[in-house]
């Protein structure tokens, strides 16, 4: 869009561009949608099991599903996925042989740095009109917000 076109769109009304809550709202829709066009609904799932297998080490199926906030026949699709690729592997626990121990493997390593350049790309876009210390200042009090709310699932 040029800056013509931005200044003759139709906007809402003020009450409306002026609630954080409509706000918020847009810029996800916003980021949604650009994040669909640079990864498909699987791998956006594989990047959220990947990334807390990284961070959090060996979990449980169950445990990512709490993580994340994904339901355990969901997590048991993605991790079928992702150990049919060699990008997990499943073990049974050896404190509880009736769960698995989910760990990361090096070409899941790898898979994860590839969806984060994906990330990395609709966070530019997203954020494009933003310097970075809005960016910076953005995730602080985007991290505040709802660090001050009961966590909701992802």
């Amino acid at each position: 869009m040029t800056e013509t076109d931005t200044d003759t769109a139709p906007r809402p009304p003020a009450r409306l561009r002026g609630l954080a809550s409509w706000q918020a709202n847009k810029a996800s829709t916003l980021g949604a949608r650009l994040t669909a066009q640079r990864m498909p609904l699987r791998a956006r799932s594989d990047f959220a099991v990947l990334a807390a297998l990284e961070e959090y080490g060996p979990l449980s199926q169950a445990d990512i599903g709490r993580r994340l906030g994904l339901d355990r026949n969901d997590v048991s699709g993605v991790l079928d996925r992702l150990e049919s690729q060699h990008q997990a592997d499943r073990h049974p626990d050896p404190g509880n042989r009736r769960r698995n121990v989910v760990t990361l493997t090096a070409a899941g390593r790898q898979r994860l740095e590839e969806l984060q350049r994906h990330a990395d790309a609709v966070q530019d876009e997203l954020l494009a009109g933003l310097d970075p210390a809005e960016r910076e200042q953005l995730h602080f009090l985007l991290a505040k917000l709802l660090d001050s709310h009961t966590p909701q699932p992802a």
